[in-house]
């Protein structure tokens, strides 16, 4: 995985090998008269009499995001899609140095149910009350930076994501129609993690090639949530080859709902994809979008937060590889 809020600062162990690997989430809610008044939850772990975030190890062939989303989901009931990337956070623990990964969750009011045995007790606080009750100080570095977001109005997003399809049979190997090449038998256990993966940001509408491997790879994700599908033959390698500007403005066409959205591709129209993103954010993220051949591995993910309050920005950039085995 690689974002410029995602690189955990190892700048105070340089060198030392990570023992742990945890992620976990920063849940958040707007309240008050205006709904202008930000607040945290924190929890209250019995195990450790601590108060705390949501957050757990990893388990053997998950991706750091499906962990956080299922610690959270786990520790106090909360399913809901990840929201932007905020700085991990270093400290040891008997095995080693331990590292752990967060991300910001908008509560958006649903109902909070603590599991009673790892979490006995949460509450919702300011960001300030919230610094002042966390038992790691360590875990003050990701509020700090949900807190700055918020207040630049870049907390509140919904995530625009690019998968190019898994890998599919090798075209010497193929005689027929090149759209109905299929996947390999390693790409389809890829689409199958790739259905996992992108669970941990829920979009509802997909976007894809009608090409066979675009579509068997987006399949177990669809099937499994029952995400909105629309294929569009300008994501094609033919038509992209041939009018790329209108594999660019199927890419523009993605901001337009403001709603979280999936979109499968090829690796020849990937250099469209991202150029098109590339409007739509700053230099420094830009740097952070693939700009060399192969661009993505067959399977691999771009996740791009768009701000709801601004015009179509993207305020921070994720990659992510499923699991794979």
């Amino acid at each position: 995985m690689s974002s410029d809020a995602l690189v955990a600062d190892q700048t105070d162990h340089p060198g030392e090998d990570i023992a742990v690997v945890a992620a976990g989430a920063l849940p958040w809610r707007l309240n008050g008269g205006n709904q202008d008044k930000l607040e945290v939850l924190l929890i209250h772990r019995p195990r450790y009499d601590d108060w705390s975030w949501p957050k757990g190890k990893i388990d053997p062939g998950e991706t750091v995001p499906e962990c956080a989303a299922r610690e959270v989901r786990e520790e106090i009931g909360l399913t809901a899609p990840l929201g932007i990337p905020l700085p991990s956070i270093h400290y040891h623990v008997a095995a080693g140095l331990k590292v752990v990964h967060y991300w910001a969750v908008d509560v958006d009011g649903a109902a909070l149910l603590p599991d009673g045995k790892e979490v006995d007790s949460v509450m919702w606080c300011s960001p300030e009350r919230a610094a002042r009750l966390l038992s790691n100080p360590s875990d003050i570095t990701p509020l700090e930076h949900l807190a700055d977001a918020h207040a630049r109005g870049e907390l509140k997003t919904w995530p625009l994501v690019i998968v190019r399809h898994a890998k599919a049979k090798p075209r010497s190997s193929w005689s027929k129609a090149e759209g109905d090449r299929p996947l390999a038998a390693t790409g389809m256990r890829q689409a199958q993690a790739v259905g996992r993966l992108l669970q941990a940001w829920k979009p509802k509408r997909v976007v894809s090639s009608p090409w066979l491997r675009c579509v068997a790879t987006i399949a177990p994700y669809a099937k499994a949530t029952d995400a909105k599908v629309k294929l569009n033959e300008a994501l094609t390698e033919h038509r992209h080859n041939r009018h790329p500007h209108k594999t660019a403005a199927a890419v523009e066409g993605l901001f337009d709902k403001h709603r979280a959205v999936a979109l499968c591709t090829h690796r020849p129209a990937l250099p469209t994809v991202f150029a098109q993103l590339g409007k739509h954010m700053g230099p420094r993220l830009r740097a952070l979008l693939p700009d060399a051949d192969p661009y993505l591995a067959p399977g691999e993910i771009v996740v791009c937060h768009v701000a709801h309050h601004s015009k179509d920005k993207v305020v921070a950039v994720e990659r992510f590889r499923p699991f794979d085995d």
